[in-house]
């Protein structure tokens, strides 16, 4: 699992250790992102294999390999640790209390626990939330907009995550005052998730609601596969998922979230401490629409929508 044994790395003292923990595929996650990672880095004067080496671990969608993956990392005394998502912030928080994390959340960090405040952070964590949490309600909002005839809408959460109960009842409370009725689903994984667009017709749901999960970017190909074939419109939380043809998303820039990541880790390679350094929070909202899945679907999207969209494809 260490790619890097420790004998290594006292001879190339001089070459930085960056851990870094996803929790989905390698293949799966975008390119761009790790790019913009790498990119944010850099900004700070360092320059990839000359002054830092990045140690990946991917979990491949199975979260209890997680424990193990930072566990090699502290154990390889990697100088920084990025963690995506919850599961990994929340094991590489309990696994050091020294070695710096820089996180990427969709959850309320000083809610989890991972900082004090997101000003003063304290202690050794810090990051970007991309307070995904606080817009399951607009997601609804568009929804019903979207589809004004829809009566049940399906949500599916991924039930390892320790975000996803409050942002299920967030939404559900949403859904309430639109007089909507819910459905809640639970996927973890590729297989869970074709079992679960096929239960979608047996509870006659009229369209569903993506709870923001890192894994679920990793499946973005797969869920538009089974949009398209169950027939049901699905909101989602990344733009990345409409582009692999999902239907509509609202949610952060994940490219510049990673980038800004990249900044962190490098500020705190050049001496800067993560209790120093505030949690980030995006500053803009993209609203993509498909309009090629809105065809297949047999979906005609309100001018009102299509206007204040900031991407649409065609």
């Amino acid at each position: 699992m260490v790619a890097w044994p420790l004998p290594a790395r006292s001879e190339q003292s001089k070459v930085a250790a960056i851990g870094f923990v996803g929790p989905g595929y390698a293949a799966a996650t975008p390119a761009q992102f790790i790019a913009a990672f790498v990119e944010g880095i850099a900004e700070a004067g360092f320059a990839e294999g000359k002054d830092f080496a990045i140690e990946y671990r991917w979990a491949d969608t199975r979260l209890e390999r997680v424990p193990a993956m930072v566990v090699g990392l502290v154990r390889l005394r990697a100088n920084v640790i990025f963690t995506i998502s919850d599961v990994p912030t929340l094991v590489a928080k309990g696994a050091t209390a020294t070695i710096p994390i820089v996180f990427i959340t969709a959850s309320d960090p000083v809610a989890m626990g991972y900082v004090e405040s997101l000003n003063l952070p304290g202690g050794n964590v810090t990051g970007v939330t991309l307070i995904a949490s606080q817009l399951g309600p607009k997601r609804i909002e568009l929804l019903h907009e979207l589809l004004p005839k829809a009566g049940v809408v399906s949500l599916l959460a991924n039930p390892h995550n320790a975000n996803a109960e409050p942002n299920v009842a967030d939404a559900q409370m949403a859904a309430r005052r639109l007089g909507l009725q819910t459905n809640v689903l639970h996927v973890s994984n590729e297989q869970e998730l074709d079992t679960a667009f096929a239960k979608l017709g047996q509870l006659k749901t009229d369209a569903l609601l993506v709870i923001p999960d890192a894994v679920f970017i990793n499946l973005r190909e797969q869920f538009s596969a089974l949009e398209v074939r169950y027939a049901i419109p699905t909101v989602h939380y990344s733009r990345e998922n409409v582009l692999a043809g999902g239907l509509v998303s609202y949610g952060a820039n994940f490219k510049a979230m990673f980038h800004q990541a990249g900044v962190y880790v490098g500020r705190i390679l050049g001496g800067a401490k993560p209790a120093d350094l505030p949690v980030v929070q995006p500053t803009k909202f993209e609203f993509a629409i498909n309009l090629k899945t809105a065809k297949a679907l047999g979906l005609n999207v309100p001018p009102s929508l299509l206007a204040r969209a900031d991407e649409v494809i065609e």
